[in-house]
């Protein structure tokens, strides 16, 4: 069976698939239209119940809780497409050196991804907070950085396999440059691993984003975020409990449909996986 067939026939990849294109909509609908601006405040129509006027009601300024949650969902995905393509740049680019080189250069690129990984994303956001002041590019920053040594260390042991094939081998007999042969042979190998890790990588993102917002580290109003939204609606919980649930939704659900795919794909880019199941 094509690609394609087997896709749908993965129940996995069939949600997730469903689920990621919602939000992409959702995201790429928001610079046409949405019921009410954003970032509008009617204070005299605060906390409004759901209506045919404000579908998912108003907040405590009385700005349209949909329209948020449409906008925010813009935001979230560029975090997460740039914080991820950081990561993969660089990432990958210092995997690959360190499987090419070994030896000293090598051990410098582990170390060096060690010692990043000891500073998490929260700690990076706060340190770049009280330096820069927060904001959407700390998070981007932040997240990015995180992901640097999260790639190398897998594109490391990834490429270090496939430099032990018989045909890399022969590659080498021949007198190919080992950059020659990273391009040709290696990367190609381990591409499908590296968009399953991306796509893993991309939920993440969007939940850290969520998690920095939610602390005030993240994206700043009036600009529409999940993550304050949640913080927001939860100092509301007795008057309008649902201002917490929604945006809540939102971040479940387009987490859970990017691990789904995540999972999908690594199945259907690995026939061993798939006959397995």
């Amino acid at each position: 069976m094509s690609f394609w067939q087997r896709a749908l026939r993965h129940k996995s990849f069939a949600v997730g698939a469903v689920l990621v294109t919602l939000l992409i909509f959702t995201a790429l609908l928001s610079f046409v239209w949405t019921p009410y601006p954003a970032g509008e405040i009617d204070v005299p129509n605060k906390l409004l119940a759901a209506s045919s006027a404000h579908w998912l009601g108003t907040d405590s300024l009385g700005r349209d809780v949909i329209s948020m949650l449409i906008v925010g969902a813009r935001y979230s995905i560029a975090v997460g497409v740039i914080a991820v393509g950081i990561g993969i740049i660089a990432g990958v680019a210092l995997g690959l050196l360190a499987a090419a080189r070994r030896g000293w250069v090598e051990e410098l690129v582990m170390r060096g991804a060690d010692f990043t990984l000891a500073f998490p994303a929260l700690l990076t956001a706060i340190t770049l907070t009280a330096i820069y002041g927060p904001g959407l590019v700390v998070s981007i920053v932040a997240i990015g950085v995180f992901n640097i040594p999260e790639f190398a260390r897998i594109t490391r042991a990834s490429a270090n396999a496939v430099w032990t094939r018989e045909y890399v081998l022969a590659a080498r007999a021949c007198g190919k440059s080992l950059w020659h042969i990273t391009l040709e042979h290696v990367l190609p190998n381990i591409a499908a691993m590296l968009i399953v890790q991306a796509t893993i990588r991309f939920a993440i993102a969007i939940l850290a984003e969520a998690a920095l917002s939610y602390l005030g580290l993240g994206t700043q109003p009036p600009t529409p975020s999940w993550g304050r939204m949640l913080n927001e609606g939860q100092s509301m919980m007795y008057q309008a409990p649902l201002l917490a649930v929604w945006p809540g939704l939102a971040i479940v659900f387009s987490v859970l449909g990017l691990n789904l795919m995540g999972d999908g794909l690594r199945d259907l880019l690995d026939p061993r996986l798939a006959r397995q199941r």
